[in-house]
């Protein structure tokens, strides 16, 4: 590999933050999908919305891993992008990074205002509001917005990368997937 090829990609560090983001992803809306399949006060009900709270929280701690990191030069698109699209992807960047934050803040004031402990771990999030079942229910609106939300976030994302990959033929994509070994 010479040096040439290894400032076009992004160090594993970050490869490996953005595709275990995307597990994380996957697991809090499909926990969330389930966890409506499944008939109210049921045990497993209860086990998916708690994975989902696991998941999300798994996202907030590493969203500041991810930030801590975007202050490292980024590896360059090549052939580099039109001014707008370059303007777009950073529109889509902030809005991710708004999701991660936002939603599980979201959620922790939504349980407290609930009267409802915020577990991670085995340890429980101080509430950081008192008991108010009205502002529980709009918070619970304001989170269940930003997680549909995060459907079309995460699609646009990852059709923007299909479409850079395929489409225009840049590195987009290819700077934050593993290398193959050609042997």
């Amino acid at each position: 590999m010479t040096r040439d090829i290894a400032v076009n990609r992004y160090g594993k560090l970050s490869m490996t933050l953005h595709w275990l983001m995307l597990v994380l992803f996957v697991g809090v809306y499909a926990c969330i999908e389930i966890k409506g399949l499944l008939p109210r006060g049921s045990n497993a009900r209860s086990l998916f919305l708690g994975l989902h709270g696991v998941f999300g929280l798994s996202i907030f701690a590493l969203v500041w891993v991810r930030l801590l990191g975007r202050l490292t030069p980024r590896p360059p698109i090549t052939p580099a992008p039109p001014t707008w699209q370059t303007g777009l992807a950073h529109l889509m960047h902030l809005a991710l990074y708004g999701l991660m934050i936002a939603t599980p803040v979201l959620a922790w004031l939504m349980l407290a205002a609930g009267g409802k402990p915020m577990p991670y771990f085995g340890f429980f999030l101080p509430a950081p509001v008192t008991v108010d079942p009205d502002l529980a229910k709009q918070l619970k609106y304001w989170h269940e917005l930003l997680g549909t939300s995060g459907y079309w976030l995460i699609g646009l994302h990852a059709a923007a990368g299909l479409f850079h990959h395929y489409w225009v033929g840049d590195d987009t994509l290819a700077r934050l997937l593993p290398r193959r070994n050609r042997s």
